[in-house]
């Protein structure tokens, strides 16, 4: 018979070592995770055509066609994006530099006003063009990891896909979410949903990757969805044409390119 000490001993014995098993799981490194998940697709340079579908809250939608470049060197990521269709907003153009030692440089040309106007970090919650994607939004995939204090949370299963969820906390108060919270794909790296916080803690945005498909040997998402909880509106991606390391001319990336649409 086990002796009141001997039952304690096999007791405690039991927890560490059920403690040591799960230890693996829950010592994950989650900024090595959330960097892992940044950099899974190595490319020097990504250009793509692009459907964005807008719902509105009545179900109505409205389509909107644009070119994205995107180019990462020693230079910092660079990205340009270019308005194809409707008429309304063909024409417009949006360029983000990576400032290393700061909050990126971003502009914007509106056709309708001829001129091109720089984006305050200030209006980085802004919504842009009338999706439910703001400009901090855009330059989100880009995001230095450094930026935010990661936590892993748990491990938890999303439609069929085993994934580390993991909490992000921006280290500037002055970030338009309080925190973020991501569902990472355990195997492939891709995170599947991220859930955005207001300053008062509240769910306000859900990113969705709905789709994926292999594209010169790298997973890419395919059709990815925004969806503005309060507003019941939502924004889906579908990328229709994505092309790897194919070259893009320096001069693409420029404020001259931004206002004339011309390289120089």
């Amino acid at each position: 018979m086990y002796t009141q000490r001997n039952l304690v001993k096999k007791v405690c014995g039991t927890l560490v070592l059920s403690l040591a098993l799960l230890w693996p799981v829950c010592s994950q490194d989650a900024l090595t995770i959330v960097q892992s998940s940044r950099d899974r697709i190595k490319a020097k340079t990504v250009s793509s055509r692009s459907r964005m579908v807008l719902t509105a809250k009545d179900g109505s939608e409205s389509e909107r066609l644009i070119d994205q470049y995107s180019s990462d060197s020693d230079k910092g990521n660079r990205t340009i994006i270019v308005f194809q269709r409707p008429a309304s907003v063909s024409g417009t153009r949006f360029l983000t530099l990576e400032n290393s030692k700061g909050n990126d440089d971003r502009w914007i040309f509106l056709p309708s006003l001829g001129k091109v106007r720089r984006i305050a970090s200030a209006e980085g919650s802004g919504s842009f063009m009338g999706t439910d994607l703001s400009y901090d939004d855009i330059s989100s995939a880009d995001r230095e990891v450094s930026l935010d204090r990661h936590t892993y949370i748990r491990q938890e299963t999303l439609n069929g896909r085993s994934c580390h969820v993991i909490e992000s906390v921006p280290n500037d108060s002055s970030y338009q979410y309080s925190k973020m919270i991501s569902w990472i794909d355990e195997e492939t790296l891709v995170s599947w949903k991220i859930e955005l916080f207001d300053k008062k803690g509240a769910l306000v945005k859900v990113l969705e990757v709905l789709e994926t498909k292999k594209v010169q040997n790298r997973i890419t998402p395919t059709r990815t969805r925004m969806s503005t909880v309060a507003a019941k509106t939502s924004t889906t991606i579908f990328v229709d044409i994505i092309k790897y390391d194919e070259v893009i001319p320096e001069g693409v990336f420029t404020v001259d390119y931004l206002s004339t649409g011309r390289i120089k």
